[in-house]
Parts: structure tokens; C-alpha cells; sequence
């Protein structure tokens, strides 16, 4: 089966003080449209951890800490075609050195039709 993916869903984790601008970087630049609502998106509470290394420049925390920190998970829907101006944004927007970034392939139930 040979799948037509238009659409993905983008998940980032962000400092809850910064959901809020990075959550307009990204639907300004096209992301959150799911037919004719704007600005769609979800965010979740969530607990963090990493160890920044000594090369790293953290937002938060220590170089070879553990840190466990607060964050928002942030989800939308991006057309295929938007991707890469997205994440750019996002990352414009973004705190964190090195953003933790998730792209999901979604399928539309259209595809569906076909089995």
C-alpha cells in the first residue's frame, strides 16, 4: 500500500513561559489549520529531563546535571508542504539550544477508502 501523506502532526516540548510565543510563531507561519479553524492546537503539562553536556549552553540547568524541568508539549497539524518553514519558525521562537522535535506522518481517512 502506497500512502499519500499531506499532513503531519508536530510535537515539541517548550517552558510554559514560552508556550505562548512559540505557539504564534508556528501558526503564523501557517501551522494549526484543520479546515476552517486557525490557531489549532494542544498543549499538555509535562516533566522533562536531560543532562547538558559540556559543549552544551542550556536555557536551564547545569552542564553533566540531571535536570527535571516543567514543560509544555505542544501539538499541531502542519501541511506537508509547510514543514521545513514551520520548524524553522518554531526554532526562531524557541529557547532551547537543541529543541526536542517530533514529526508524525498522518494519514487521512480518505486513504482508507482504498483497502
Amino acid at each position: 500500500m502506497k500512502l499519500d501523506i499531506k499532513k503531519v502532526k508536530i510535537f515539541v516540548t517548550i517552558p510554559p513561559d514560552r508556550t505562548d510565543e512559540v505557539r504564534k510563531a508556528v501558526c503564523n507561519a501557517g501551522a494549526g489549520v484543520i479546515g476552517n479553524y486557525n490557531y489549532c492546537t494542544t498543549s499538555t503539562k509535562c516533566l522533562g529531563t536531560f543532562i547538558p553536556n559540556e559543549k552544551a549552553n542550556p536555557y536551564i540547568g547545569e552542564s553533566n546535571k540531571l535536570e527535571f524541568v516543567q514543560e509544555d508539549k505542544l501539538e499541531f497539524i502542519c501541511d506537508i508542504e509547510n514543514v521545513k518553514n514551520v520548524i524553522e519558525k518554531l526554532k526562531e521562537a524557541h529557547p532551547y539550544e537543541e529543541p526536542a522535535i517530533d514529526i508524525v506522518p498522518l494519514i487521512d481517512l480518505q486513504e482508507f477508502d482504498t483497502l
